[in-house]
C-alpha cells in the first residue's frame, strides 16, 4: 500500500464512519474496484477504527470522563451493597442499600453496557459472514440500499424526547442489535444506530451521542478479538508507518463529520445521504455484474 492509498482509505473511513454512509462498505467497494492491496489488512483497520475512535473521545471527553468517573462510583455502590447483604444477614439487621444508579450518567453507563451485548453476540457470531460479505460488490450494495431506506425513515420519523432517564433497557437491547447487524459492510452503523434510536423515541441530540459513544466499546472489543490475528501477519515496518498516515486522517476527517453529523441530525437532512446511498449502492451492484 502506498502513502496516497493510505491517506485515501482514512478519508473515506473518517468521512463515512460518522456521516450515514458506511465505512465497511466503501472501503469494500475501493478495495474491490481498485485492487488496494493493504498487506495486513486487519492491522490497518484496527488503526483506521483507533483514529476514529480518538475523535469520538475529543468531541464528548466531558461525557465519556463522567461516565468512567460514575462506572467506578456504581462498582463501589454495588461492594457497599454487598457488605450490606452480608452484615443484614449475619446480624439479623436491616440496614439501607444504595440506590446505585442514582443520576443519568449511571443510567447512560448501564445503557451503553446493556446496548453492547447484543452487539457483542452478533458480532462474534457473524464474524465470518461479515468477512465474507466485504469480498463482493454484491452485498455492499444491497446493505446501502437499506441503509438509504432507514435514513428516509429515520427523517420522517416524529421527534422524540426521551433522555437517559427515561429510555429504556429494552431500547437499549435494540439499539445494541441494530449496531451489530451494521457490521455487514453497506449497512451504515452510525445510520443504523442514529435511525434505531429516534425509532425508539430517543432526543435527536441524545440519539447521536448515545450512538457514537455506543461505537467505543464496539470497536475495543473487535480490536481485542483480532489482535491475535494480527500478531500471526507478517507486516513491514514501513508499511505500519504508512497505515499510521491513514489512522491520523481517520481521526482529523472524523472530527469534523461528528460535528457536522450533529447539525445533520438536527435540521433533519438525513434524504441526502440516503440518496447518495441508494446512487453507490446501485453501482456497487451493477459493478459485481459487470467487473
Amino acid at each position: 500500500m502506498s502513502v496516497l492509498e493510505s491517506i485515501l482509505l482514512g478519508i473515506v473511513q473518517g468521512v463515512t464512519e460518522f456521516l450515514p454512509v458506511s465505512s465497511s462498505g466503501h472501503l469494500a467497494i475501493l478495495e474491490n474496484i481498485f485492487h488496494i492491496e493493504t498487506n495486513g489488512s486487519m492491522l490497518f483497520d484496527i488503526m483506521l477504527h483507533i483514529g476514529t475512535l480518538a475523535a469520538v473521545f475529543i468531541v464528548y471527553h466531558k461525557d465519556i470522563w463522567s461516565m468512567i468517573k460514575e462506572f467506578f462510583f456504581m462498582v463501589g455502590d454495588l461492594c457497599s451493597n454487598l457488605h450490606t447483604f452480608v452484615l443484614n444477614k449475619v446480624h439479623k439487621t436491616s440496614l439501607k442499600y444504595k440506590k446505585v444508579v442514582n443520576n443519568s450518567y449511571r443510567k447512560f453507563v448501564m445503557l451503553i453496557l446493556v446496548s453492547t451485548v447484543p452487539t457483542g453476540v452478533i458480532g462474534v457470531l457473524g464474524k465470518d459472514i461479515v468477512e465474507g460479505a466485504g469480498e463482493t460488490l454484491l452485498i455492499p450494495g444491497i446493505c446501502l440500499l437499506i441503509t438509504g431506506v432507514l435514513l428516509l425513515m429515520a427523517e420522517l420519523k416524529k421527534e422524540g424526547n426521551k433522555t437517559p432517564k427515561n429510555t429504556s433497557y429494552g431500547n437499549g437491547l435494540i439499539i445494541g442489535a441494530a449496531q451489530g447487524l451494521a457490521t455487514l459492510p453497506g449497512l451504515s452503523r452510525s445510520g443504523t444506530t442514529i435511525a434505531t434510536c429516534l425509532f425508539c423515541g430517543l432526543d435527536r441530540k441524545f440519539a447521536v451521542k448515545y450512538s457514537f459513544i455506543l461505537s467505543i466499546p464496539a470497536i475495543l472489543g473487535a480490536a481485542v478479538l483480532e489482535v491475535k490475528d494480527v500478531i500471526a501477519e507478517p507486516i513491514q515496518a514501513s508499511q505500519v508507518a504508512i497505515y499510521a498516515v491513514g489512522m491520523v486522517f481517520a481521526g482529523v476527517v472524523g472530527y469534523i463529520c461528528i460535528k457536522t453529523m450533529l447539525i445533520i441530525v438536527r435540521k433533519k437532512k438525513f434524504r441526502y445521504f440516503a440518496y447518495y446511498c441508494f446512487v453507490v449502492g446501485i453501482v456497487a451492484i451493477a459493478g459485481h455484474f459487470l467487473l
